[in-house]
């Protein structure tokens, strides 16, 4: 039975304790950093995570829940999609965008440190611009392990997310843009995170949209 934490409940105490208040203003925002292409970053992410029919897919970090609901047109009827957050307001959000549109998304209050699901339930666990949010290493490891242990045998882990500028010009105009300029670490630096905690098959790559790169890896549970 799947471990539910109703969003009217208090945010867990964890993850940085970064929750945040201002969901109703994110999806302006993001749109905003993305310059418009929010949607095509979208399907990209969903693409990266090499999604089939019918797969069982969890969204940590899901925010309001585009990055799902874009994935459930993927993973068709047969499949499953879920969403956990730590901000009860953004999963409130994410709730109402499937309800509008009447797409079956399940969103739940969640950490990553402490995934609300048993052992091996997902084919493919996906991320997007979540993981640089996590304040140090301990919590960074127990997240991966947590999302290794969710994972299905030869299940796929993909992560999208903000890599530092290159040139001193970017990291000047990364604040002004409303970028995370705090973003000090590459994703190919937590390729050895990922080894150590049993992911193989790692791959390493750009994404061709800025700063955004990705990392994946399947769950080989042999």
């Amino acid at each position: 039975m799947h471990r539910r934490v109703e969003s009217h409940q208090q945010a867990p105490q964890t993850t940085g304790q970064t929750v945040r208040r201002w969901a109703h203003l994110y999806d302006a925002v993001v749109g905003l950093v993305a310059l418009g292409k929010e949607r095509d970053i979208r399907e990209m992410t969903a693409q990266i995570a090499g999604l089939k029919p019918s797969d069982k897919v969890l969204d940590v970090g899901c925010g309001t829940g585009s990055l799902a609901i874009a994935v459930k047109t993927r993973v068709g009827a047969t499949g499953e999609v879920y969403g956990i957050d730590a901000s009860p307001e953004m999963v409130e959000v994410a709730r109402r965008k499937v309800s509008q549109i009447g797409v079956d998304v399940a969103f739940q209050v969640g950490l990553i440190e402490n995934i609300p699901f048993p052992d091996c339930t997902f084919d493919v666990v996906l991320s997007s611009m979540m993981l640089h949010h996590l304040p140090g290493d301990d919590l960074k490891r127990q997240g991966f392990a947590e999302m290794y242990r969710v994972l299905k045998p030869g299940g796929s882990l993909s992560i999208v997310d903000i890599e530092p500028p290159a040139s001193p010009l970017l990291r000047i105009l990364h604040p002004i843009l409303l970028v995370h300029f705090w973003v000090r670490i590459k994703l190919q630096d937590y390729q050895a995170v990922m080894e150590a905690t049993g992911f193989t098959e790692i791959e390493v790559g750009k994404t061709g949209y800025g700063g955004l790169a990705f990392i994946r890896g399947r769950a080989s549970k042999s």
